[in-house]
């Protein structure tokens, strides 16, 4: 006995009302629940769909779908940032390193400067209240597509969300640092401001790619991941 059209769509229903949120892991789910629910019914073929498809999703756990969902996240992670390093690896050839050791050259000059530390937290909390706007900005058009039902990817989500979260808790735990040790930056040995620079540098280079060219690419990607994608966002 096969599952209809209409007992598909309510498994998709079913992961969604169970905290499922994203299209990829839902289709994954529903696809595992509609297999085992035909293997109940072999067994037991007068067992109506809604005792089958609870009787299967018993077999998650207390805690559902919740161990799927956070192995995908953590699989998604991986994945994104392969991405993120793929991409900030441009930034090491010929004419780009050009603009990498001037971004350098410019932190190194910079962090001589008196009484950098002030205009460096200052400048780190205007970066951060920027940050903020455009988490709160990302989220919210997010939670309205999720109320329409739009099928959204977890890359995707990722792509939108992931990139403000990582950069705006990199900056707060700058401040923080900054701010606790009152660093005298111009007070500094030379290694040390090397080093300082190389890292602020690096760190330019994956916001630059996290937050521009990424979210550039995000057709692209999305598709070099689901093949699924486009067919389903024509829907």
């Amino acid at each position: 006995m096969k599952l209809t059209e209409n007992q598909i769509d309510e498994l998709y229903k079913f992961t969604r009302e169970h905290y499922v949120y994203h299209y990829d892991v839902q289709s994954e789910l529903v696809d595992h629940l509609a297999n085992d629910i035909e293997s109940i019914w072999i067994d037991k073929p007068k067992l109506s769909f809604e005792d089958a498809r609870n009787f299967s999703f018993k077999k998650f756990g207390i805690f559902g779908f919740m161990d799927v969902i956070e192995a995908k996240q953590k699989q998604m992670n991986k994945r994104y940032w392969k991405i993120i390093l793929r991409f900030a690896k441009e930034w090491f050839t010929v004419p780009k390193i050009v603009i990498t050791f001037s971004i350098f050259l410019l932190f190194f000059s910079v962090l001589q400067i008196q009484f950098l530390e002030y205009i460096f937290l200052a400048t780190i909390l205007v970066l951060i209240s920027l940050e903020m706007i455009i988490v709160y900005k990302v989220r919210k058009h997010h939670k309205e597509k999720e109320k329409k039902e739009d099928k959204i990817f977890l890359l995707e989500a990722m792509i939108g969300t992931t990139k403000n979260s990582f950069t705006g808790f990199t900056l707060v735990n700058l401040f923080n640092i900054v701010n606790a040790t009152r660093f005298d930056f111009s007070a500094l040995h030379i290694y040390w401001v090397l080093l300082i620079s190389i890292i602020l540098t690096l760190l330019c280079i994956l916001f630059y790619v996290s937050n521009y060219v990424i979210p550039q690419k995000a057709e692209e990607l999305l598709q070099e991941t689901y093949p699924e994608y486009k067919l389903v966002k024509n829907l």
